[in-house]
């Protein structure tokens, strides 16, 4: 992305000193509302630190650990933004976000903590009578201007967006001979960084709500839907169409990156469990083809058939929407799933290659030869690592896919049905 300023305007237009000018006024209302705002945002700040923090720690209200994982590292944001806002202060924007960049990763480990900041904070609330009593009295300073600690606590979280912004702008009207202009379009690259984490961690926790909240759709603990590296997708009715030319049942099915899960609902009878599932058949997306068949529902809606190794499924909708959304839905999940596992694949023959060697090596060292290539052949020893999880890197996608294999053996065990 480039940041250097536009061309001058249309011919025999404004001067290029006009196109300055402007360039000049927009950085200005930008650097004054950088100002304004970060100057709240350290007295934000340094509210909860020393109203929250510091007390706390010398009342001994709450032990240690449970007060880092509610504040986490907001006292070293807290050190860092006030070492930015002196520089903001005397204009030195450049200068004062690369001194920064080298600190983001206090930011790095807030943002990571930040659910289980949430969680550890509603428990203690809960449990605590203390610390609720303490909290309430603390919102109640007229310094808190009706703002209690879980806003004040998301306000790192959204500084960074708001970083991001401006820096963006300042960039975009700073002249490229301008010293400060590599120093934005630098600081620019390391907040997107952040930015993008905190996005990165927010599909991860609504994905763990989403898995959350179907585990408990379903009746009993049996059947296990959370499993390292599953992500859901959709869920819905569709009708079963039998083989025999039996009537089509409805049936409900949920669907996540690498198995899609048939369940019936429980009977009326069962009051408690009236509005619950009972799992019945996990069909396993590593082997699976998907495909349109139509001509069998008057052009409304129409049929999808999904083959497994074990199994055949030939599903119906007769909303013709619905059933391309399914379609799609389940075409990509078994493409990325399929991709994934081919991409491991070979980095395992890739690992279980045998070493190129000169002759006279093999000839002096015949055992040690023999027991490198015995270690090394052996596919399970790869297949059986659990997945690394690598903060927005490659290998960690890559390795994510070994969770369909784990995923599967879990549900083995279970009242479902694996196909």
């Amino acid at each position: 992305m480039s940041f250097s300023p536009g061309p001058s305007g249309p011919p025999g237009g404004t001067s290029i000193q006009e196109q300055r000018d402007r360039w000049e006024r927009k950085r200005s209302r930008t650097a004054r509302e950088l100002v304004q705002t970060e100057q709240r945002y350290c007295q934000q700040l340094e509210l909860v630190t020393t109203y929250f923090v510091e007390i706390l720690k010398a009342k001994g209200t709450l032990k240690q650990d449970i007060r880092e994982g509610i504040f986490s590292s907001i006292k070293a944001i807290l050190s860092v933004n006030r070492s930015l806002l002196v520089h903001l202060e005397n204009g030195y924007f450049g200068r004062g976000f690369e001194q920064m960049c080298p600190h983001l990763h206090h930011y790095n480990i807030y943002v990571d903590n930040i659910y289980d900041a949430s969680r550890v904070l509603g428990i203690q609330l809960k449990k605590n009578k203390a610390f609720r009593r303490f909290k309430k009295l603390q919102e109640a300073r007229p310094e808190f201007n009706n703002h209690n600690l879980e806003d004040l606590l998301q306000l790192p979280v959204q500084r960074i967006d708001q970083y991001k912004h401006f820096l963006q702008d300042l960039a975009a009207n700073t002249s490229p001979d301008n010293p400060e202009f590599q120093q934005l379009s630098r600081a620019v690259t390391a907040v997107d960084e952040v930015s993008q984490r905190i996005q990165n961690n927010a599909r991860r926790h609504d994905n763990h709500l989403q898995l959350c909240r179907v585990q408990k759709l379903l009746k009993g603990r049996k059947t296990k839907v959370s499993a390292a590296g599953r992500w859901y997708i959709r869920e819905g009715w569709l009708k079963v169409v039998p083989a025999k030319g039996a009537d089509a049942t409805p049936k409900m099915f949920f669907l996540f990156s690498d198995m899609l899960l048939q369940a019936k609902r429980c009977s009326p009878l069962q009051f408690t469990n009236k509005d619950k599932f009972i799992g019945q058949h996990a069909f396993p997306l590593q082997d699976c083809t998907v495909e349109k068949v139509f001509g069998h529902t008057r052009s409304q809606g129409g049929l999808l058939s999904l083959t497994f190794p074990k199994a055949k499924l030939l599903l119906m909708s007769c909303n013709q929407e619905d059933l391309n959304d399914w379609y799609q839905s389940l075409s990509s999940a078994i493409r990325k799933l399929q991709c994934k596992q081919t991409v491991v694949h070979q980095r395992d023959d890739e690992l279980c290659r045998r070493p190129l060697r000169s002759a006279a090596d093999s000839h002096n060292t015949p055992s040690s030869s023999r027991k490198r290539n015995m270690v090394s052949s052996d596919p399970t020893e790869h297949a059986q690592k659990p997945p690394v999880e690598c903060e927005g890197s490659a290998p960690k996608r890559m390795k994510q896919c070994d969770a369909p294999q784990q995923s599967s053996a879990e549900e083995s065990s279970s009242s479902c049905v694996i196909l």
